[in-house]
């Protein structure tokens, strides 16, 4: 089985994070230090990496001989701090100084041209945006929680996120960029909401990949002037769903239009017998006041024809770009637009229902505890997604069983077996009743 490249290799992707984590200020005083932060950083990455559903139980098998050992030669801890002195550390550090870990992650994919196959067109790479919420009590809270207050005179608790990824429509793997954190914050009376968290994520990603020919796809919610506006000072092309609810001057100024002929419409019927019908125009006013944006319209439906010859539209939806729209061009339009599911099952679903526990409590702190974790669980994730684009191996185990199952089995060999390094955990799980741990010692 062929290697990844160097630079995408786990060695050299642990050695990004583990600089990054050297390199985080510690508040704590000196001389009462037992656990370095970057220690304590690396801890909760490994127990992310192998998708652990309990942090005690994980500390406590990491205890043991063979265990700490794993640790310390795969991800290079030397001393491993208690379930509860990690949470200490972790609630601590800034969410900010994760962000340079994603960027050089992303930069090494397009370095080995891993990022070309996700060109929406050329060029362009589509990155829905989507928000999400990963943790909600009715007892458990900190001042960064997002408060819901009921009928009943209760308060419900919540984090709340803001995710970015590069998507296709035709890759299964996605490249999560960093998220942005749906908080309340101190002096700030005013509940904090994704349309916020959006102005401070689209300017990050801008900030982060100044170069990047980048199409946003979102949904409704962003299909209104303000974002609008801040995605074209930032340069950010997009795609963004419309609905006719939110649209009624432009939905009646399409009309208008249809009924002189002036929509360009192109249909077809597959070999499901499913027709295809694509709409579009260009140059159209989004609102009714003097100033307002002008963008392109699109519009698809899906038609399926029952066995007694009756038409039901199974599929319907409408968009609005600043790309031009041409009939050589619709298809793709419609499919970077209804890529914007994938940030929801590719990403969101795995990392919810596919063993990664986003949901999961694993301590929720005082300061940004909660969302580190999340942070972590997202590294994780990343890793997973390199090396399923890049590692041979690695995708030979995954094509063999589940991604549960084998995550499972993982757990398990480190629990058993003493590892020189992931490369070697790897070719045991690839082929254990083949492979002598006592001959593979170079």
């Amino acid at each position: 089985m062929r290697r990844p490249k160097k630079h995408l290799s786990f060695g050299s992707l642990l050695t990004v994070m583990s600089e990054v984590f050297e390199g985080i200020p510690d508040s704590r005083q000196e001389g009462k230090i037992d656990y370095s932060l970057r220690d304590a950083m690396m801890c909760g990455f490994a127990m992310m990496f192998f998708q652990d559903p309990s942090m005690l139980q994980f500390q406590t098998r990491m205890k043991e001989e063979y265990n700490s050992c794993n640790l310390e030669t795969i991800f290079g801890v030397k001393s491993i701090p208690s379930d509860t002195q990690i949470r200490d550390i972790i609630d601590t550090v800034n969410p900010e100084n994760f962000d340079p870990i994603f960027k050089s992650y992303t930069a090494r994919l397009q370095r080995g041209k891993h990022l070309e196959q996700y060109q929406l067109f050329p060029g362009l790479y589509a990155i829905p945006i989507d928000g999400s919420e990963y943790f909600s009590s009715n007892k458990i809270h900190c001042p960064g929680c997002l408060e819901k207050k009921h009928t009943n005179g209760t308060i419900s608790y919540a984090h709340q996120i803001l995710q970015a990824a590069i998507v296709h429509p035709g890759m299964r793997q996605v490249i999560p960029l960093m998220a942005e954190e749906i908080r309340n914050t101190d002096g700030n009376k005013k509940q904090d909401c994704e349309i916020n968290a959006a102005k401070r994520l689209l300017r990050k990603i801008r900030t982060v990949h100044p170069q990047l020919g980048i199409i946003i796809i979102g949904d409704g919610l962003y299909s209104k002037q303000p974002a609008i506006d801040l995605m074209e000072m930032l340069r950010l092309h997009y795609i963004l769903v419309a609905k006719e609810k939110d649209h009624k001057f432009m939905m009646e100024y399409l009309e208008e239009r249809e009924n002189q002929e002036k929509i360009y419409k192109k249909e077809f019927t597959d070999e499901k017998n499913r027709r295809h019908v694509y709409e579009w125009i260009n140059d159209v006013p989004l609102f009714a006041f003097e100033f307002t944006v002008h963008v392109n319209f699109f519009r698809y439906r899906m038609i399926v024809t029952d066995e007694n010859g009756k038409e039901k539209t199974t599929y319907k939806n409408s968009w609005v770009t600043d790309l031009e729209i041409t009939e050589e061009n619709i298809e793709t339009m419609v499919k970077g637009g209804r890529a914007r599911w994938k940030i929801e099952n590719e990403c969101f679903n795995n990392l919810k229902n596919q063993g990664y526990h986003i949901e999961h409590n694993y301590g929720h702190g005082s300061q940004h505890l909660s969302f580190n974790f999340l942070m972590l669980i997202l590294l994780a994730f990343f890793f997973h997604q390199i090396f399923e684009l890049t590692d041979r191996t690695f995708q030979a185990i995954r094509e063999k069983s589940s991604r549960r199952e084998m995550w499972n089995n993982f757990r398990s060999y480190i629990k058993l077996i003493l590892f020189r390094d992931w490369e070697q955990l790897l070719k045991f799980a690839f082929s254990p009743a083949r492979f002598d741990l006592r001959l593979d010692t170079s």
